[in-house]
């Protein structure tokens, strides 16, 4: 076994993953039968690698700009007769629980919370005292009501799959910058997706729709024209605090806006800030908040699933 285990280590560093010998002396037999020849083929693939990489033209293909190898240069992990039979990396528990999705793209699936089903704003508070929300439903649309502030569900959430659709308004001409369509859909009421109409809109990009407000700018800037309808969906895992409240793991999240990925899995700096930066405080589970900038925004098909 002592032998095995050098065999093992050396084809974990020429390349192959880290290997592991089954339960069973028969699997462990069966391994270390096809481990010296799984060496030697390693040790000559590492090499083969190595001057491909200085370019010895020894080690140079027939062609040097073909992308894959040829039969004999691939690495060989023993033969098939001799490998711990495939059930053993079969893996039957847990079961999935079974989730419907729906019949139209972007509407909930089975196991959502609908946060606005486009009638009432039951579920919904001011931030400033917690009185029932302000804004007004406008044909099956919740618009921001300006002057009357900054809403949030009354549930509390952790990490989230959220779903919103909005439309910026049509602005006139001389409106620009931060000053077209703001407002901001901020998880945990602290992590700010930005909402802006910015299809030709210039501003500063770690602002403009799609990123990560003042920490993140989007990978591309997927925005349509003003007065057509914007959606993200949001991965979010909330952070983690210690007892004593110092940060255990920070909050991540991806966004895909209209079905492009604008951020991937990014690692959140703190919650957002306008000025300054911005540094975490201990929290737990909070309420989904949508930002009242002054500016007509309609929502839409807002849902979340618990993750």
């Amino acid at each position: 076994m002592k032998m095995l285990s050098v065999m093992l280590t050396t084809l974990a560093l020429a390349g192959y993953g880290t290997f592991e010998v089954g339960g069973s002396a028969a699997v462990a037999q069966a391994t270390q039968q096809s481990a010296s020849t799984n060496v030697r083929h390693a040790v000559r693939y590492s090499h083969m690698k190595r001057h491909a990489r200085t370019g010895s033209a020894a080690a140079q293909p027939a062609s040097s700009s073909r992308p894959w190898l040829a039969p004999n240069e691939l690495p060989y992990l023993g033969d098939p007769k001799t490998l711990p039979p495939p059930e053993l990396t079969e893996v039957w528990s847990p079961v999935p629980m079974h989730v419907t999705p729906a019949m139209r793209d972007g509407s909930p699936p089975s196991d959502a919370i609908v946060l606005f089903d486009g009638t009432t704003l039951n579920g919904w508070e001011t931030v400033k005292d917690g009185s029932p929300a302000k804004w007004h439903v406008d044909n099956g649309d919740l618009v921001v009501t300006p002057g009357a502030g900054d809403i949030r569900t009354s549930g509390l959430f952790g990490d989230v799959q959220l779903h919103v659709e909005w439309m910026p308004p049509a602005e006139a001409p001389d409106k620009v910058g931060q000053d077209r369509g703001n407002s901001g859909v901020y998880l945990q009421g602290l992590y700010e997706v930005q909402v802006l109409e910015t299809f030709e809109n210039i501003t500063y990009p770690n602002g403009q729709a799609g990123s990560i407000y003042k920490q993140f700018i989007p990978l591309v800037n997927a925005s349509r024209p003003a007065g057509q309808w914007e959606s993200y969906d949001i991965v979010f895992t909330a952070p983690r605090f210690n007892p004593n409240g110092t940060l255990l793991s920070p909050a991540r999240m991806t966004v895909f806006q209209n079905g492009i990925l604008v951020q991937n899995n990014v690692t959140l700096k703190g919650p957002t800030v306008f000025r300054g930066p911005p540094h975490y405080a201990a929290h737990g589970d909070r309420g989904l908040m949508l930002q009242d900038h002054g500016h007509e925004v309609r929502f839409r098909n807002i849902w979340l699933r618990r993750l």
